[in-house]
């Protein structure tokens, strides 16, 4: 294998793979990213047999081919060597079979490689109608669920986001038990099989790192495994086991209390609030309703205390006090995107909902703290 090509575009494509390698890997090859290059370009591969990220430069992006051929490239100092080499085109050949001389105008390193027949030999399977969704949506519908996954490998399924299909309707869920966040969209398509499946948190957040535009994503999901291809990249997950618990029942279908505010004076009296509750155990913020008003405030009994006041337009004349985790509360606040917000109730030990007033697409949903 002998090649030249421009260093940007060998170095976009190998960080995008590189996403794939994971430090817990026993297999050492899977520690390399795999060289093929034949007649229609170069495909690099990377995998740590969970996640699979394939990438593929067409030949006419290839500046030169001199020698088709494959190799097992060690990852560790791969990505390093090519973004600090000071020129912009990078010669590579694989010398004696098993090392790869890479060089610039004024640089070279040569390095040890693996045997490609050593690479597991990974299936990459398509469906022959893929869903299809615009990437910057696709962005928007990890941001807004996958901070509420759980990280207590206790409960597996809770560490991935859930994504259920029936029809045209996909609803994608994320919860740790003590919030969630549920995202609603209508597909263009009518989907005939109902789909529900769950893709840990980990992975896709690696492929909310490659999306970076609206050109459009296809799913293709299968009963153990999920492949998404973005422009010229191929990334296939494996599925988390078992049933996602049904969170439907958790979201209440009637409030009590519902009050709008504006968006920005909620954030930032809960942001400043939460400036006493830096403590992980006593992360504590209460809001109370008073009339037209809503009073924000912690208490540190080693620190001090601080007390917010906005206004609010409430449905009813009645009050009601409750307390949830700061953290918790800047987390969902932070995935809505609008000037106004509303806040849903029923009781201080009753789930508190919040919504922007304009999108009923996103529910995100905060179990409150019991004080005494």
């Amino acid at each position: 294998m002998k090649f030249t090509i421009e260093k940007n575009i060998l170095l976009e494509n190998l960080n995008n793979v590189a996403k794939a390698i994971s430090i817990k890997n026993v297999i050492p090859v899977l520690n390399g990213i795999k060289f093929e290059l034949n007649d229609d370009g170069l495909y690099l591969t990377a995998s740590d047999t969970d996640l699979t990220i394939k990438t593929f430069i067409k030949k006419e992006k290839i500046k030169e081919v001199n020698q088709n051929g494959s190799i097992v490239v060690q990852s560790k100092y791969l990505n390093e060597i090519i973004r600090k080499l000071p020129d912009d085109i990078i010669n590579i050949e694989v010398v004696d079979g098993l090392k790869v001389k890479i060089k610039s105008k004024n640089s070279q390193f040569n390095l040890n490689c693996l045997k490609v027949e050593d690479y597991p030999q990974i299936k990459l399977e398509y469906q022959k109608d893929p869903i299809i969704i615009k990437g910057n949506l696709f962005k928007t519908i990890i941001k807004q669920t996958v901070f509420a996954i759980s990280s207590q490998e206790s409960r597996p399924l809770l560490t991935g986001i859930n994504f259920k299909i029936q029809g045209n309707i996909m609803e994608i869920t994320a919860t740790d038990s003590y919030r969630l966040a549920k995202k609603t969209i209508s597909l263009n398509e009518f989907i005939k099989d109902e789909i529900n499946i769950t893709i840990p948190g980990s992975n896709i957040s690696e492929l909310d790192k490659i999306i970076t535009d609206e050109e459009p994503v296809e799913m293709h999901i299968f009963s153990n495994k999920a492949l998404f291809i973005y422009k010229n990249i191929t990334f296939q997950t494996n599925l988390l086991s078992g049933t996602y618990p049904n969170t439907n029942n958790l979201i209440p279908d009637n409030f009590s209390i519902i009050f709008n505010t504006n968006y920005n004076e909620f954030f930032s009296s809960v942001d400043r609030a939460s400036l006493l509750t830096q403590n992980k155990e006593k992360n504590i913020v209460k809001m109370e309703t008073l009339d037209n008003k809503l009073i924000i405030s912690s208490f540190a009994s080693e620190i001090g205390r601080v007390e917010e006041q906005i206004d609010i337009e409430k449905n009813e004349s009645s009050n009601i006090g409750i307390s949830f985790s700061a953290k918790y509360m800047m987390d969902a606040l932070k995935t809505i995107d609008d000037t106004e917000l509303v806040v849903l109730l029923n009781s201080e030990i009753k789930p508190i909902v919040i919504k922007s007033a304009k999108d009923e697409t996103l529910i995100q949903l905060i179990l409150p703290i019991k004080t005494y």
